[in-house]
C-alpha cells in the first residue's frame, strides 16, 4: 500500500485550504491513483514558526500500477497546477504531497526519499496513518504507528486537532 500526505496552509485561487486539498486528491484520482481510504482533516499549528497560518493536513491509503518516478512526476504537477511556488523550507504553501511510503519501497535519491525521512516525527502523518491504517509499520524503522505516535513529545501529541469536515470526491 502506498501512504500519501496532503497539506495545506494558505488559500489559493481555488479556494480555501480544504479546498486545494480536495483538489489535489481529484486531481491524483485523475492520474490513475487508487484511493482505498482517506482520513479526517486534521489541523496543527506551522512549524517551527507557530505564527504562520496552521495546517490542515490529510491522508491517503493508496495503489497505483505505476511506479514511484511517475507518481512523484504526478505530485510535482499537481502541486505547481494549484498554486504552489517553491520558496524555502517550512514557508507556508496552497499544497503540499508527500508520498510518505510507496508499497515499503527503501529509496534515496536527489528526486525522492522513500519512506519520507521525517514520517516517523510528525503528527500530522502518523495520526491520519493510525486512522486510516492502524497495522501499518515504518519500513525502516520497523516500529508500528502506535509506537511512533507514543514517541512523539507530549506537546506533539496535544496541538494536532482531527476536524470533522470530509473531501469532496468529484464523480
Amino acid at each position: 500500500m502506498i501512504h500519501i500526505n496532503i497539506g495545506s496552509n494558505l488559500s489559493s485561487k481555488y479556494g480555501t485550504r480544504f479546498e486545494n486539498i480536495s483538489i489535489a486528491i481529484n486531481l491524483l484520482i485523475d492520474s490513475k491513483l487508487k484511493i482505498k481510504k482517506i482520513s479526517s482533516f486534521y489541523e496543527t499549528p506551522s512549524y517551527p514558526n507557530k505564527q504562520l497560518p496552521k495546517f490542515v493536513n490529510i491522508g491517503l491509503l493508496c495503489d497505483y500500477d505505476f511506479d514511484h518516478v511517475k507518481l512523484i512526476k504526478e505530485v510535482s504537477l499537481i502541486e505547481k497546477k494549484i498554486g504552489r511556488v517553491k520558496t524555502k523550507k517550512n514557508d507556508p504553501r496552497v499544497c503540499d504531497i508527500d508520498i510518505i511510503d510507496f508499497n515499503g519501497l527503501i529509496n534515496s535519491n536527489i528526486l525522492l526519499k522513500l519512506p519520507h525521512p521525517r514520517s516517523h516525527s510528525r503528527n500530522f502523518v502518523l495520526y491520519p496513518i493510525q486512522e486510516i491504517d492502524p497495522e501499518w509499520i515504518h519500513p525502516v524503522i520497523k516500529k508500528n504507528v502506535d509506537f511512533l505516535i507514543n514517541e512523539l513529545s507530549q506537546n506533539s501529541r496535544i496541538e494536532i486537532t482531527r476536524l470533522r469536515k470530509s473531501v469532496i470526491i468529484k464523480t
